[in-house]
């Protein structure tokens, strides 16, 4: 089982890092001058300025490493697993059983569609609290 989770987080840590990465990299840098002409530490302006900043960023990172984390569990589990849906896929091409690997595939996609779904929540919830209104 580890090697799944490894799998998976592998896949997708790379992703995360560089788009967080360009996304602090682009946050204003008059904004970063003008809290560093006021003396604000640089933990201070890391919460409130570059952080608030970038929560679509980090919101659009989960997004993507949904399905990024997908693939990753089910190519772990075609390498070592003796259960779950990448087995079920790899099983059902062996012994040629098409509706079993449709069937798992049909399942990975609406985990993905419901793993979105509730970001896309999260995304509205956050983005429409007082704290990060306009």
């Amino acid at each position: 089982m580890p090697a799944i989770i490894v799998m998976a987080i592998a896949i997708s840590l790379v992703v995360t890092i560089l788009e967080n990465l360009n996304g602090f990299l682009r946050t204003d840098p008059e904004v970063i001058k003008m809290a560093q002409t006021f003396k604000a530490s640089k933990f201070q302006i890391l919460t409130k300025i570059v952080i608030p900043a970038n929560i679509s960023t980090f919101i659009n990172s989960l997004k993507v490493n949904i399905g990024l984390s997908l693939v990753g569990v089910i190519s772990g589990e075609f390498l070592v697993s003796k259960a779950g849906l990448g087995y079920l896929i790899v099983y059902g091409g062996q012994v040629f059983k098409l509706d079993l690997v449709m069937t798992s595939v049909l399942i990975l996609g609406v985990v993905a569609g419901l793993m979105y779904a509730a970001v896309v929540l999260l995304e509205k919830f956050i983005l429409h609290s007082k704290k990060f209104k306009a």
